[in-house]
């Protein structure tokens, strides 16, 4: 690892596999790294989890008027909403005429796509079925968002996850653009950026985030990353035993684009039909090249001007004069 792989105002990793990112960001002996696995093919879409967050959080209302597209009423993750359960419908193949294969014990049945997993697009054939999920930001292993506070008012925690602290917030939004996901947001009326913190008071107490604790079905889940990986992975060999072939984890992989999430996801169809990047990265990856071209341009420039005052005094020289 060399000077410029990492950021020169913060010092840490800006990109590539980290194993530990709360003591790459300086905290001694931090504990196992925590974070959220979501299981969308559980989600009931009772939105328990936006009322928790919410109400933990003294997070203002973002509006009670229905979109007109779906039960959705939130719509999108933003300041004023940590939590998003999206509501999506998606046109699934016809099943073939058979049995369908039993659900897990005590899980929802789901509808089934077809041997491939594909669905038809812009076709009104075949089955309509719900897809449900509760959004959260990802606490990326490298937060673009984090690297281009100015204030330091985004942290990484000793859990691993990543933080706004709202009385440093200057308002800048210089996050907004660089978060990969669309997560962080700056609040109307008050400019400063929010997003979900994993209910940092909580943990620092030894408890849950209130979405984990309130949700009914568990599709939220908290603990070590690591177990909830070896959790998740299960999980999803156990759905395409079951017949359900497009069941796949976002987010987990420490070798995506971000060095993996710290909330990742079970996911039923492709990233896309839930709104998320396929191939997201961190918005400050090319900052080593750019700081590498930026030093050979003001070394090339600096040789230019000595050459500029040199050269003709050697020629002056050579001449007699």
């Amino acid at each position: 690892m060399n000077l410029f792989d990492r950021d020169l105002y913060t010092g840490h990793q800006l990109s590539g596999p980290e194993g530990d990112p709360a003591g790459d960001a300086g905290h001694p002996d931090p504990p196992p790294r925590t974070g959220f696995f979501t299981d969308t093919s559980v989600c009931i879409g009772c939105k328990a989890c936006e009322v928790a967050c919410k109400e933990w959080n003294a997070v203002p209302d973002d509006g009670m008027t229905l979109t007109g597209m779906s039960y959705d009423n939130t719509q999108a993750l933003g300041a004023s909403t940590w939590r998003h359960v999206a509501f999506i419908e998606e046109r699934v193949a016809e099943r073939p005429a058979e049995p369908s294969p039993p659900a897990p014990d005590g899980r929802t049945e789901l509808p089934l796509a077809d041997a491939s997993g594909a669905a038809p697009s812009g076709s009104d054939s075949g089955e309509l079925r719900w897809l449900m999920s509760s959004d959260v930001c990802k606490h990326c292993t490298h937060a673009a968002c984090l690297d281009v506070c100015p204030t330091g008012s985004l942290f990484r925690t000793e859990f691993g996850t990543v933080v706004v602290q709202e009385d440093i917030c200057n308002g800048c939004g210089y996050c907004v653009p660089a978060c990969p996901y669309g997560v962080i947001e700056q609040r109307p009326g008050d400019g400063r950026a929010f997003k979900c913190t994993m209910c940092y008071d909580r943990l620092g107490a030894g408890q849950e985030p209130a979405c984990a604790k309130a949700c009914p079905t568990e599709s939220i889940q908290y603990g070590p990353l690591d177990e909830l990986r070896e959790r998740a992975a299960a999980r999803v060999e156990q759905l395409k035993d079951d017949g359900v072939p497009g069941a796949r984890l976002y987010g987990a992989d420490p070798d995506d684009g971000v060095g993996g999430d710290g909330a990742f996801f079970l996911l039923l169809a492709e990233p896309e039909v839930y709104g998320l990047p396929p191939d997201p990265q961190v918005t400050t990856r090319d900052l080593p090249a750019m700081w590498k071209h930026a030093a050979l341009a003001a070394l090339s420039l600096t040789a230019g001007c000595a050459a500029s005052f040199a050269l003709p005094a050697l020629f002056r020289k050579g001449s007699g004069r």
